[in-house]
């Protein structure tokens, strides 16, 4: 994932953010919508992972959760 430098993410509509009232999350492409998820399941809310992965998801559906995505061990 190419760095998002302040000007780069300065010039981003705030449609390219998953809280665009905050400008939080970018989700300009697939790689930075992938780590809007991982880092709002780290730093967010419960009200803001439900946003952003609402935005994620309509934007990448691809991306959509899937249940048994994760390993066992």
């Amino acid at each position: 994932m190419a760095k998002l430098t302040s000007k780069q993410r300065k010039k981003l509509p705030k449609s390219k953010f998953a809280l665009p009232g905050k400008r939080a999350y970018p989700v300009d492409t697939k790689a930075r919508a992938r780590n809007a998820l991982a880092r709002v399941s780290q730093h967010g809310s419960k009200a803001q992972q439900k946003k952003v992965r609402a935005a994620v998801t309509k934007r990448y559906p691809s991306l959509k959760k899937s249940g048994g995505s994760r390993r066992k061990k």
